[in-house]
């Protein structure tokens, strides 16, 4: 499953977020990951979910993060949820190449049983049609 929190700068998306990490951690057997890109969350973050900063590993554009996500996927079975803020920071603003990345995103939920969850800073209508098919949005 594939969720996004939609709005515009200020619209109180990242506190959200925050909320769906103490929830997935409260209901998740396995492991939470929260990936941002700084280190922002740090101090707001519970010290049991792993927190990854983005930019410390270098991660530009939608190729590179979808290998990212996909590669903690694979090290980690035990990820049940991954909570991700900022994505169009990390991504890129290409709404188009968003839509095939939560394409991409989708499939690896499926494969992997992960819950994700993104973050998307714009108004919901610049964003293509397609990812109200694949996404939820919250």
């Amino acid at each position: 499953m594939v969720k996004l929190l939609i709005g515009d700068k200020g619209s109180g998306k990242t506190k959200k977020l925050l909320d769906a990490v103490n929830v997935a951690l409260q209901e998740s057997k396995g492991h939470v990951v929260c990936v941002e890109k700084d280190d922002l969350l740090r101090y707001q973050v519970s010290y049991r979910v792993r927190l990854l900063a983005a930019a410390n590993y270098g991660i530009s554009g939608y190729d590179a993060f979808y290998g990212f996500l996909s590669g903690l996927c694979a090290g980690d079975h035990d990820i049940t949820d991954i909570l991700v803020d900022a994505t169009l920071k990390i991504g890129g603003r290409d709404y188009e190449a968003l839509a095939s990345f939560l394409e991409r995103i989708a499939r690896l939920s499926d494969l992997t049983g992960t819950v994700f969850t993104f973050t998307v800073s714009t108004a919901k209508e610049n964003l293509p049609d397609r990812i109200e098919k694949i996404c939820e949005i919250i």
